[in-house]
């Protein structure tokens, strides 16, 4: 009866590892739940070492919608960047203008197709963002497709001009 329980307990393991995971965003880490814990116990726990001791405790997620992007129906990439205060104190972050996020379009060779300044205003307006412990901040904004050539891997970059370490990135495909 022993020897039955060993296979069982690891292909529930395994099972649980497979049907656990999903096409999410990308995202740097987070903190885990004792459950998580359980099944993933060798998946790393710790969050983003910056720098700037400032900014520790921030992570930052990013989703691209759609993730396969048909040129034929999508003009706009829609991009969801979220920077979360996952750390112990408030983080206090400050700003010249009233741009908060610079959005990159790059193509495969690195190379920078558009910039999201480039289409939007930006204004001498100095501001202070404070985000508490465990409290986030969504920042929800379009790009356009119009360099885009179908058939090709793409990568979107996001990144805070004030403070570069704040940096994700993520790839897509497109199709025509």
């Amino acid at each position: 009866m022993r020897r039955n329980v060993g296979p069982v307990l690891l292909w529930l393991a395994l099972a649980a590892h497979v049907f656990g995971q999903e096409a999410t965003p990308t995202t740097t880490l987070k903190k885990r739940s004792w459950f998580g814990r359980i099944f993933h116990p060798f998946s790393s726990t710790s969050l983003p070492q910056y720098n700037d001791p400032r900014l520790r405790g921030l992570t930052l997620d990013l989703l691209v919608a759609p993730q396969t992007v048909k040129l034929s129906e999508v003009r706009q990439l829609q991009i969801k960047v979220t920077l979360s205060n996952l750390g112990k104190r408030a983080v206090t972050l400050d700003f010249p203008t009233d741009q908060r996020i610079e959005i990159y379009l790059r193509n495969s060779a690195e190379t920078v197709l558009t910039k999201w300044t480039d289409n939007h205003a930006i204004t001498e307006k100095p501001a202070t963002v404070l985000i508490n412990p465990q409290e986030h901040v969504e920042y929800n904004e379009t790009i356009a497709t119009r360099d885009l050539r179908p058939n090709k891997v793409f990568i979107v970059e996001v990144f805070f001009p004030r403070y570069p370490e704040l940096r994700i990135r993520q790839k897509f495909l497109t199709e025509p």
